[in-house]
């Protein structure tokens, strides 16, 4: 690779990572169906033309910028879960993550209200599972083998506990009470545990 092919290359890389940086800015701030191209472009100090030259349009780059927080949330409740040894307490140290990382106001607007809305329900659910939810399933699954979790299907137990806590954080950035957020991790302890085998 010459080195003039190396700077157009770092240069489309750097455009690019502007583009994601100030739509999803944008797309925090005022949601989705606020935020045109035209802002995009000016913010980001580019032409409509260079923003053709990596995403299809609106819609492609807001799934880009969906794809990059939903990949920081998995990789936080990731790394939350494996600071800790026990299998049971990666579950626990794992979902309180995503309800606490779930509740800032731009991760809430991106990826919970207006996911769903701009690519459609099927589509959303297909990126979260790509993300968190696999976690949570390995987990699961881990921790039914051993016999610490009640032996049932782990599909259906990943989607409830799932779709739990992606609706404790929706109804989190609608509430003004900052006691909210230790309440709805105490009772997300407390349904987590009664998934566990007594005996």
């Amino acid at each position: 690779m010459t080195r003039s092919t190396g700077s157009r290359a770092e240069q489309r890389e750097h455009t690019r990572r502007v583009l994601l940086r100030e739509s999803r800015r944008l797309f925090a701030a005022l949601g989705y169906g606020d935020v045109g191209l035209a802002e995009i472009v000016r913010a980001a100090g580019v032409t409509k033309g260079a923003l053709y030259h990596h995403f299809d349009g609106k819609a492609d780059l807001y799934r880009s910028v969906l794809e990059e927080v939903q990949q920081e949330v998995g990789d936080q409740v990731a790394r939350a879960a494996d600071a800790q040894d026990d299998p049971w307490d990666q579950l626990i140290a794992g979902c309180q993550a995503f309800l606490t990382v779930c509740t800032a106001p731009d991760i809430q607007q991106i990826m919970l209200i207006d996911g769903p809305a701009v690519l459609g329900w099927t589509a959303w659910r297909a990126l979260d599972e790509a993300a968190s939810a696999r976690h949570l399933t390995d987990q699961l699954t881990t921790l039914i083998d051993q016999g610490v979790i009640t032996p049932q299907p782990v599909a259906p137990l990943t989607h409830l506990l799932s779709g739990a806590m992606n609706e404790a954080a929706l109804w989190l950035a609608s509430s003004e009470d900052p006691a909210d957020l230790a309440d709805t991790r105490l009772a997300l302890s407390r349904m987590l545990q009664s998934l566990r085998a007594t005996g």
